[in-house]
Order: C-alpha cells, then sequence, then structure tokens
C-alpha cells in the first residue's frame, strides 16, 4: 500500500520525504501551504489531523504524527537506517533521534519568535545564542569524531538532525566556524535521495 505524506512547505515534513526517498518506498505528497501573513499552517491540515501539524503520515488505516516517531516507525517497518550495532551506535542513534526535536529545536524557535519582536526581541535572542552555541559546539565535537551522528553509517537519526542544522545556519549563527558540522550538511545535501526530495517536496528555504 502507498504511503501518503501530508507535506508542509518549509517544514520539518521535508525530512520525511527525503527518509523516504532513502528507504526507496512508494509515497503519495498531499501539499500544503504557510499562510503567508502568520507563516501557520493552513486549517485543512486539522481535517487530518487534530493538532494541524505537519508531517502526516498515513500508512493504510495508521495516521502519525511527530517526525522522530514517524522515522522509529519505518526504520522498523523496513529495517534500514538504524543503528549498525547494539552498542554505543545504538545509544547514539537513540539520542540524537531525539535530541534534534527535544533539545535543539526548542532554542532555534524561540530565536524565530524573538527575531518578530522589535528591540527586546534582539536582548532576548542575545541571552538565547550563547545556549544554542553550547549545543552547536557539542555537535562539532561529535561529527569531528566520526562521519555520521550515530557512527560509520548514516542513520535516520542524521536525518531528524538535519532540520535544526540548517535552521541553525539560516538563524542561529552556524557557520564556517564549526567546520565538522558544515562539512556534514554539504554532504547529506549532494545525496541523491535528499535532491529527489527536494525536486518532489517543493520550496524549501534551508537546503
Amino acid at each position: 500500500m502507498t504511503l501518503t505524506v501530508h507535506h508542509l512547505n518549509n517544514s520539518r515534513s521535508q525530512r520525511l520525504l527525503w527518509l523516504l526517498e532513502e528507504l526507496e518506498l512508494p509515497y503519495e505528497i498531499r501539499f500544503y501551504e504557510r499562510d503567508k501573513s502568520t507563516m501557520l499552517a493552513p486549517p485543512e491540515l486539522k481535517k487530518v489531523h487534530p493538532l494541524g501539524k505537519s508531517p502526516v503520515l498515513e500508512d493504510g488505516a495508521i495516521k502519525l504524527v511527530e517526525t522522530g516517531a514517524i522515522c522509529e516507525y519505518l526504520v522498523e517497518k523496513t529495517g534500514q537506517l538504524g543503528p549498525a550495532d547494539s552498542g554505543v551506535g545504538q545509544r547514539r542513534y537513540r539520542q540524537f533521534l531525539h535530541y534534534a526535536e527535544g533539545s535543539v529545536m526548542p532554542m532555534l524557535l524561540l530565536i524565530l519568535a524573538m527575531s518578530k519582536i522589535p528591540l527586546l526581541g534582539s536582548i532576548a535572542i542575545k541571552k538565547v545564542q550563547p545556549m544554542l552555541d553550547v549545543h552547536l559546539d557539542y555537535i562539532e565535537q561529535e561529527l569531528a569524531s566520526r562521519p555520521w551522528f550515530a557512527g560509520q553509517q548514516m542513520t535516520a537519526a542524521d536525518i531528524m538532525m538535519s532540520f535544526p542544522l540548517e535552521a541553525a545556519v539560516s538563524r542561529g549563527g552556524l557557520g564556517a566556524s564549526r567546520p565538522a558540522t558544515m562539512a556534514w550538511l554539504k554532504k547529506i545535501h549532494a545525496r541523491p535521495a535528499y535532491k529527489r526530495a527536494l525536486e518532489k517536496g517543493g520550496a524549501y528555504d534551508y537546503a
């Protein structure tokens, strides 16, 4: 049965398209556009799921939200892109699969929200940026020691980490001072599956 992805432009759901391309699973996309004034998801998404958020994955009667949960579901379903071993690689895999949304994204979202507030927003960002820098330095240290987040092979943890790090380049101060992280981003952007996902998903400002 073909999977269905409810995909919002310029959003976390781009990661799901990339994952599906890496897994070479057949899927169809239902597109939704952000409101140009509020940048929020359209009300039509609430007809798909009460939260009105994207991505939503439908697999027959199964309907899933939360990118990390969807990643885990598809990894278990296919037996691909999970950790290569049951030891340290598995622990790294699980950590970074959840670290992306649990630790890094909240600060990036806060910076985005504060950037919309004149004067006081810039003051708040100066308080948040050092906390984000701690995470970016940690990520740099990890990627300087191995090619992928879980170890020697790419996993779904790398796919989960892609959006926060792309967003960090856009608004979180990530750049040439962290060469291992920037090299990792260049590497994922060169993957054929990533490029196919971009072609299918439409406009995405962070690539």
